[in-house]
């Protein structure tokens, strides 16, 4: 197998050989074109605080530590706001030599303010698993901005696999730029492709969304049924410029449009504290296909999921505020984001979670 991110066609191979078991049979469209989503199983530990297993420890050891109650999900529960919540996945992993695997946050979770991350057996780091893990995966869920109903079967994470050295240097990715270009514009490109935000819509006033303090809870397997004043204030200016609250939560969008071509994978860095007090993502993956022409993807740009911290932040129009890291694919997938798929932000500008009317 080439080095690279495993395409679709390559996890189903992991499938077939036992790499990659469930409890479940796998649901239609959980394969993407470069990852796998993870699927809640059925019960929920409501734990003291966020843990990571540690050299030598499972999580089932750490959750007879740290676990208040246990909850059964079969029926649907609520996961409340502020608390912290592992949740044991119907899928578990037994890597052959040599791959490595990476999780993130599904788009909308991450668009929810829903913090969540896979934790290992013998874990020293969230959302990464080692070369030739063998064991089970857990999802730590936090919801931060609202309380949310929860099922088994949902996907709230995804998870690609890695073999061998998959990241473009510097060098690679302006090569890449100029065959086929991944952003609209000039592109700044210094460990990984930087992007700045949009404070100066092209039309109108309207530059993002902040989060209800006080509000009901979202059900997460109802899609297009809420009504977004219920729990989104709109953020306007005409100024070109924001104030951040403390504490508060975001959603903004890239002022560049993006392109992740069919033979490339994408990840959103984290943010470096030089660039002012906040977190800009939660949701990390972008698979081939997303913004491309030939996927119908023209004009598509990052949606940002922003969290101030410990001081009120300015943010100007055209701030540069994150840099998507590209990793070449093992082989490209037989679907693309967006052709063949059902992909809910193909071509999108600002905009909330699935789970909101448009």
């Amino acid at each position: 197998m080439k080095t690279g991110v495993l395409s679709d066609t390559q996890i189903h191979g992991l499938i077939g050989q036992g790499a990659i078991t469930a409890t479940q049979p796998l649901s239609d469209g959980q394969v993407q074109p470069a990852s796998l989503d993870l699927r809640l199983a059925d019960r929920a530990f409501r734990v003291r605080a966020s843990f990571l297993a540690g050299r030598g420890q499972t999580v089932s050891d750490r959750l007879e530590q740290f676990t208040m109650h246990e909850i059964d999900l079969s029926g649907g529960a609520v996961l409340e706001k502020g608390c912290v919540y592992v949740v044991p996945l119907m899928e578990r992993l037994a890597l052959p030599e040599g791959m490595t695997a990476a999780a993130s946050a599904k788009s909308s979770t991450g668009r929810l303010d829903l913090l969540t991350r896979i934790i290992t057996d013998d874990g020293v780091e969230f959302d990464r698993v080692p070369e030739g893990y063998d064991g089970p995966l857990y999802v730590e869920i936090c919801p931060r901005s609202f309380s949310v109903l929860v099922r088994p079967g949902l996907m709230l994470n995804q998870i690609i696999f890695r073999n061998g050295k998959t990241f473009l240097d510097d060098a690679a990715l302006s090569a890449l730029h100029d065959a086929t270009p991944i952003v609209d514009g000039p592109a700044l490109i210094s460990d990984g492709l930087g992007f700045s935000v949009d404070l100066e819509p092209r039309s109108g006033d309207l530059v993002g969304y902040r989060a209800k303090p006080h509000t009901g809870v979202i059900d997460l397997a109802r899609i297009g049924h809420y009504d977004p004043a219920e729990f989104w204030e709109e953020v306007r200016t005409r100024e070109g410029r924001i104030i951040l609250d403390p504490g508060a939560f975001y959603i903004l969008v890239s002022r560049e449009a993006i392109a992740i071509p069919p033979d490339c994978a994408a990840e959103m860095a984290p943010y470096l504290a030089m660039v002012g007090e906040f977190r800009v993502h939660y949701a990390g993956f972008f698979d081939p296909g997303f913004g491309w022409d030939g996927a119908g993807g023209a004009g598509s740009r990052g949606v940002l999921e922003v969290r101030c911290h410990e001081a009120p932040f300015v943010l100007e129009h055209g701030q540069i505020v994150g840099r998507l890291v590209y990793e070449h694919m093992s082989e490209r997938p037989a679907a693309l984001y967006g052709q063949d798929i059902k992909s809910n932000y193909q071509g999108q500008g600002l905009k909330l979670s699935k789970h909101f009317r448009t």
